[in-house]
């Protein structure tokens, strides 16, 4: 009995007793799902879930509306629907091509869209401090210096490439391009570069959405707000990212226009529309054999053919075919170009926020009033010198814009290496500081 007991015991008895029985190891190849009972609700199908964007918006509209006791009813309840408003006014004097302007075609169309898509963050101002909650005002007030510091940025951008369009007029800018041979990417490219960093940072995308950050202030401005106001505070957000790329694709990227469109030889690209929506459908094609349910097999043979017919609208419409749809060809095609070239604009947005971390606020603003505001007054200054001596001295327009944007570029590196010697200098004094606070008999 003795020399039993110290026997030494295998790993399956020495396993604690448990009341019941366990369910066997599943093998290789097995179904990791329980059987379902019969009275057990049916869980959601791959093919139900096709509904499911329809299902969300359902439910944010019917959401229960709840306001805080302390919260300013009105500016509470007014807020999302400025962002709202102004995302959406802000599109009207946008083109798509030469004569299809969203709205109306105006003078002043790119100060008009500049102007109204400045009241976006207006009302996340608004209704961050109308809830009367700590996160939500602190996110309101970072969403204030935010705007401020990057709406400074980007209004200069702007000016670089209006002082080489000469005009405000969205339809001219483009048909100025057309005739310098050239987009403005490539004469103010520091002035694209800023434009850039600053629309990110003006419509609060990662790495910038500190206003609504959820690991700092728990979602900021939009804590407070719920079901259809925090459904149009997103559609804001979204509509803006739209607003912010059509302006640069309209200033820097030629609008409608496709790539070398003064090169003849480069006609071909003409084709480039008809070839792609052919691909995509033949991929929609090839993908619907694959699917798992009858419903996703049918929504892609449904894209193909929204596809295949499109593809063939605008065979119809190709510069050198005889029928009347060749009169809808810039229409067509251009939109095609600008939808492409706003398609690429907002996947930069998505790559950065899938590749770099968020930044401190500290360097937000830094960033901003340190570097960027400095730099895009210098890009102006140095294309107004460009075309100084372009129009008074002759000189080869494309040579004084690269000299000077040499110039733009030093004086780039020059404040990039100013910033590190004061982040080192300011890291040095807090780590000197914090090892005062720890030994107060130091000194």
């Amino acid at each position: 009995m003795a020399d039993e007991s110290k026997a030494p015991q295998s790993p399956e008895s020495s396993q604690p007793e448990v009341s019941g029985s366990l369910p066997p190891p599943y093998a290789a190849g097995d179904s990791l799902t329980s059987p379902a009972k019969p009275d057990a609700p049916v869980p959601l199908q791959a093919s139900d879930r096709l509904l499911q964007t329809v299902a969300d918006a359902l439910k944010l509209v019917f959401k229960e509306d709840l306001i805080p006791e302390n919260a300013d009813r009105f500016i509470f309840w007014i807020a999302p629907i400025i962002s709202m408003t102004a995302a959406i006014t802000s599109l009207g004097a946008v083109a798509f091509a030469s004569w299809f302007p969203v709205a109306r075609d105006i003078n002043i169309g790119l100060l008009f869209v500049v102007g109204v898509s400045a009241l976006i963050p207006l009302g996340i101002v608004l209704g961050g401090w109308a809830t009367n909650t700590h996160d939500s005002v602190i996110g309101a007030l970072r969403s204030t210096a935010q705007l401020i510091s990057y709406e400074t940025t980007a209004g200069f951008a702007l000016v670089s490439g209006l002082l080489l369009a000469g005009t405000l007029n969205v339809r001219a800018i483009v048909e100025t391009q057309r005739a310098d041979h050239a987009w403005y990417v490539f004469l103010a490219p520091v002035g694209f570069f800023t434009y850039l960093i600053a629309s990110i940072a003006e419509t609060n995308r990662a790495p910038f959405d500190f206003p609504d950050v959820e690991s700092e202030l728990v979602a900021g401005d939009m804590t407070a707000h719920r079901g259809i106001r925090w459904s149009l505070y997103f559609l804001a957000d979204y509509a803006s990212m739209i607003v912010v790329a059509s302006v640069g694709t309209t200033l820097f990227l030629g609008g409608w226009l496709r790539p070398f469109p003064n090169v003849h030889w480069l006609a071909c690209l003409e084709a480039v529309p008809t070839l792609f929506l052919i691909a995509a459908g033949a991929y929609c094609v090839f993908r619907a054999g694959k699917q798992p349910t009858r419903a996703r097999c049918l929504f892609l043979w449904a894209v193909a053919l929204a596809c295949f017919i499109v593809a063939a609208i605008f065979a119809l419409a190709y510069p050198l075919s005889p029928l009347p749809l060749q009169k809808m060809h810039e229409v067509l095609y251009g939109a095609f170009w600008f939808l492409l070239k706003i398609s690429a604009y907002i996947y930069i947005f998505m790559w950065l926020r899938f590749t770099l971390p968020r930044f401190r606020f500290d360097q937000l603003m830094r960033l901003g009033w340190h570097i960027l505001i400095p730099l895009a007054l210098i890009n102006v200054v140095d294309v107004g010198i460009a075309l100084a001596l372009t129009s008074e001295f002759g000189a080869n327009r494309w040579l004084a814009m690269i000299v000077t944007s040499m110039a733009t570029l030093g004086a780039a590196m020059l404040l990039l290496r100013w910033n590190d010697k004061y982040s080192a200098t300011a890291s040095a004094s807090l780590v000197a500081d914090s090892s005062i606070a720890e030994d107060p008999h130091a000194g």
